[in-house]
This record gives structure tokens, C-alpha cells and sequence, in this order.
């Protein structure tokens, strides 16, 4: 074996130590057009996500969705497979999957295969079968899965190959009646080991749970922190959670702390293992949606896609530690970067949950909240909630503080209409690819290219599927200056309420920077 195998092995190595799921392969021809010393950006070729148990409602009505862009440079072999959490295959077991994939099965059996090679569409009680709930066929083409009630499955999966750079997967429930009724969204995440959720809450007209989802062959062990308006809560079984193998644990936050407040802050730390993690909040009046992780805390924060008329907006933020912040608001509008009248700066205590009420914001204009620390020492983590709609008809939604769109992410679900990319440029002007996929049923993919102004916000006219047939995928892709943030609104009316439910959109890490062999191994990224 030479030097540079072992070399590649090595930053695979760190690689996996570091997320846990991602992995890669020798670099191919496309290594070779890079300058000499020169780190070598490859398609990474293995990656996985988790999805949540979407409901307990049995008036839910779930569709699970899976997509991989075609990426250049990537194998062309490979599979993309979504399990139950407790049916997830263990490694090896990885070729029954790509036996799977050869024979061209999917998730639902033979009578449902044909039905999913006319529609694009399977269903997850296929699982029951041991049979994958979601199984990619192409890049380049959505395919979705579909359940109803209180049983649909929390899923684990993997991608490799040909559909591991920049796999997405999401799933969206409707509930049409009981607390949380609404339109809940979540993209199905990576796992790790820490995530903040600011929002959160353990007052008696919210049920709040954080979903533990455990993707490993060992037991992870989980503690809990919440944080309310006065500091840390007395938590009783809040430390030492442990998440059963290839399972997934709701938690119900109110079970956690005798103490009662409108706003928390959650923090998830993974002593051993790692999971992933995110809030189902439901309100008794006002619907409910996903609360996903906040960016990691930092001294500068954005909040993109606020819908434009949203009819009240609370931000919640907090900052670990002992010191105080008091932090810059602004709103990225159409126009530019504007300061709310009366927020100007929220003052913040260290440990401390604080919210504020901004009101109907956006005044009926698309807009992104850009927060900012003076003292970038002081980390922040925050999110909002936003409500639609008058009293007694409203529904909410939470936008979590997000990370920045740094080559290319995708949202799922989309349809010809109900669809909002809301997109941002906060520090400068940018350029971004938009790219709508084939549909789940048909349809011919288009592109369209777009110039966000420096510090405005813009709800996109994006492109939709020549043909379309079913739902689709929207990949962003920031082609010059930035940072770029996005978000997507999913929207739709049910009996005079408007349902709807937001997901930024982060970077799909779906490329990597491989160094030569020659240097240091240390400057690895993902």
C-alpha cells in the first residue's frame, strides 16, 4: 500500500471521527485537474440521517421524502435507504440493501413497487416487512413515502456511492383537528453530539417533546438542560437519559422540570454515542411545527425566510455562561438592512432565557433577523416564532438561527404552488443557482440564476418542473460572493387557517476538501 492510500485512510479516518457517518474514497480523475498542493474537492461517499417520529396524532397524515442532486465526480454505484429506527440494517447488513436497489424494490412491497415506479410514491408500513420505508433509484429525482396515524416510524438511513453527496431527506404532516393541528415540516438531520433549541417550552398550553434518535449498534447516554427567564431549571430525570440502540425517545419536556415557563432553552448533551435531536412543539390554540437546532453559538446570528405576513413574531435568544450581551437587531428587507423601531437592541443576561415580542415585523415584505453580538465573544444561540393568520384561525411556525448555505442545500416537498424560497445576503451582494428537479411523478428539471443585493432579503420566483407531476426538490447553489442563507415556506389553507411550516436550508456538506498527500492531514474539513 503507498503513501497516498494511506494517507486518504487517514483523513477518512478523522473524518469519521468527526461526524460520525461521513467517509471517502481515493480521489478520482478529478483530483488531478486541481493545482499542484492544492486540496482536492471531492463528492463525499458516505452519509447518513435521522428522522424524528412524526406524530402521535392518529389524525396525522405523514409523507417522507428522499432526494440526492446529481453531484459531478461522483460513483456510479451506491445506494440511499431509509429504515424504521428499529429496523435500520446494521452495517453488515449494507447488501441486502444493494440487492435491493439491483432488483429494483422499494419500500413497499411488489404490489406497491408498480405503484411507485408510475407515481413516485410507496408506504412507510412497508417497513413492517423488513423492506426499506424509503429507497433512491437516480439522482436527480425525489421519491416519497407516505403514513397516516400515530404509527408512522422515526427512520434512520445511509447513503453511499453515487447518493451520498448532498442527500436530503424530509418529512411533512398534516394534522387537521387537537393540539398542534397544523402543517409540521422537519428535514431529517445528521447526528451529533450537542444542539441548543431556544423556543422551547414547558407551559401548560404547550407539549413540548425533544426526540432522541439513536442511529448505532450502543446505547447513548443523554442529558438534558433547560434554561427559563431566571437560569437553569431544576430538572429531576433530565441527566443520564439513555437511547436504546437503533431506537428513537421522545421526551416530554414538562416531565422534566416542576417549574412552568412560556420560554426555554434547551440544551442536549451526548456523554456517550450520539443521536440526533429536535423539538416537536404543539400549542393547544395555535397549531404547532419542529423547533430544529439552532447554529452553533456565536456572536453573529441569522434567522432567514420570515414569511412576509406573519402577524406576530417573538424572538427567543439566550447566552451560555455569566456574561451579558446587549444585542443589535436588524431586519434584512427587500430594500436593505433596517433597524425595528423600539427593538433597536435586546439586552440579554448570561444563563438567562430572554424573549421579545417584535410584533408584525415584515409589514407585509419578505425579511430575515440578523442579530449581532458587540463583543463577538459573547456566544448566542436563538430562534423565532412566527404566527399566520387572525385569532382563533392562526397557526405557527419556528425559524431557528441558521447556518449559511456555503456551496449548495436542498428542500424537499415542494409544489407548483404553496412554495416560498425566501433568500438573503446580510454582509454582501451574491449570486445563487436555483435548480427545481424532476418531479415524484414527472416532469423535466429547470434552472434559473438570481442576484441577492447586499443585506436584503428576497422571496424568489423559483423555477418549477417543466411537466411537473407530484412534488419536487429545490437545490440552491451559491455561485459567487455571499454568505447566502435560505429558507423555504410550505403553505397551505384548512378550514379558513393557514397551515404552514418553514426549514432553513444548511449547507448539504455533500463536497469535501481532500489535502495532497503531501501536507498535513490536520487541515481535513468536511
Amino acid at each position: 500500500m503507498n503513501r497516498t492510500t494511506l494517507s486518504l485512510i487517514a483523513g477518512a479516518t478523522a473524518l469519521a471521527a468527526v461526524t460520525g457517518f461521513a467517509a471517502l474514497t481515493a480521489p478520482g480523475p478529478e483530483a488531478a485537474e486541481q493545482p499542484a498542493g492544492a486540496a482536492a474537492t471531492l463528492p463525499v461517499e458516505r452519509t447518513g440521517l435521522l428522522c424524528p417520529q412524526p406524530s402521535t396524532s392518529d389524525l396525522a397524515e405523514t409523507t417522507y421524502t428522499s432526494f440526492t442532486p446529481v453531484t459531478e465526480g461522483s460513483d456510479d454505484k451506491g445506494t440511499a435507504v431509509l429504515r424504521s429506527a428499529a429496523r435500520q440494517s446494521a452495517p453488515e447488513e449494507d447488501a441486502s440493501a444493494q440487492e435491493d436497489e439491483k432488483a429494483g424494490e422499494d419500500a413497499s412491497g411488489d404490489e406497491e413497487s408498480e405503484k411507485d415506479e408510475k407515481g413516485g410514491k410507496g408506504s412507510a408500513k412497508a417497513d413492517q416487512d423488513g423492506k426499506p420505508v424509503l429507497q433512491l433509484k437516480e439522482p436527480g429525482t425525489p421519491v416519497t413515502a407516505e403514513a397516516e396515524g400515530a404509527d408512522a416510524p422515526a427512520l434512520v438511513g445511509t447513503a453511499d456511492g453515487r447518493f451520498a453527496s448532498g442527500w436530503t431527506a424530509q418529512q411533512t404532516t398534516e394534522v387537521t383537528a387537537g393540539t398542534g393541528r397544523g402543517l409540521q415540516g422537519v428535514a431529517c438531520s445528521a447526528a451529533d453530539t450537542q444542539f441548543w433549541f431556544p423556543g422551547a417550552s414547558t407551559d401548560d398550553t404547550r407539549t413540548d417533546y425533544i426526540h432522541l434518535t439513536n442511529p448505532d449498534d450502543s446505547a447513548a447516554v443523554v442529558d438534558i438542560e433547560l434554561y427559563g427567564k431566571d437560569g437553569e431549571l431544576e430538572t429531576t430525570v433530565g441527566e443520564g437519559i439513555t437511547v436504546k440502540p437503533r431506537s428513537s425517545e421522545p421526551v416530554l419536556l414538562s416531565t422534566l422540570t416542576a417549574e412552568k415557563q412560556t420560554d426555554v432553552t434547551v440544551h442536549v448533551v451526548v456523554r456517550s454515542g450520539r443521536v440526533g435531536a429536535a423539538v416537536q412543539a404543539l400549542d393547544d390554540e395555535t397549531g404547532g411545527d419542529w423547533l430544529p437546532a439552532s447554529a452553533d453559538p456565536s456572536g453573529s446570528l441569522v434567522l432567514p425566510g420570515i414569511p412576509k405576513d406573519a402577524t406576530a413574531v417573538r424572538l427567543v435568544a439566550f447566552t451560555p455562561g455569566d456574561a451579558d450581551v446587549d444585542l443589535k437587531v436588524r431586519l434584512a428587507a427587500p430594500s436593505g438592512l433596517i433597524t425595528p423601531a423600539g427593538n433597536e437592541t435586546l439586552h440579554l443576561k448570561g444563563g438567562m432565557t430572554a424573549a421579545f415580542d417584535l410584533g408584525d415585523l415584515t409589514r407585509g415584505e419578505a425579511g430575515s433577523l440578523v442579530l449581532t453580538a458587540p463583543d463577538a465573544s459573547v456566544p448566542v444561540v436563538a430562534a423565532v416564532r412566527v404566527l399566520r393568520g387572525e385569532e382563533g384561525k392562526q397557526e405557527s411556525a419556528f425559524i431557528p438561527a441558521a447556518r449559511p448555505v456555503e456551496t449548495r442545500a436542498t428542500a424537499l416537498d415542494n409544489t407548483a404552488k404553496g412554495t416560498t424560497l425566501s433568500v438573503t445576503a446580510p454582509e454582501g451582494a451574491a449570486e445563487i443557482r436555483v435548480t427545481a428537479s424532476a418531479g415524484t411523478k414527472g416532469g423535466t428539471p429547470q434552472t434559473k440564476t438570481y442576484s441577492i443585493k447586499s443585506g436584503t432579503t428576497q422571496d424568489i420566483e423559483a423555477p418549477v418542473p417543466a411537466g411537473l407531476k407530484g412534488s419536487y426538490a429545490l437545490t440552491v447553489e451559491t455561485r459567487s460572493g455571499g454568505p447566502v442563507y435560505a429558507s423555504r415556506t410550505l403553505a397551505s389553507t384548512e378550514g379558513g387557517v393557514p397551515f404552514f411550516t418553514v426549514q432553513p436550508l444548511p449547507d448539504d456538506r455533500g463536497m469535501v476538501a481532500v489535502p495532497d498527500a503531501s501536507e498535513d492531514l490536520s487541515v481535513l474539513q468536511r
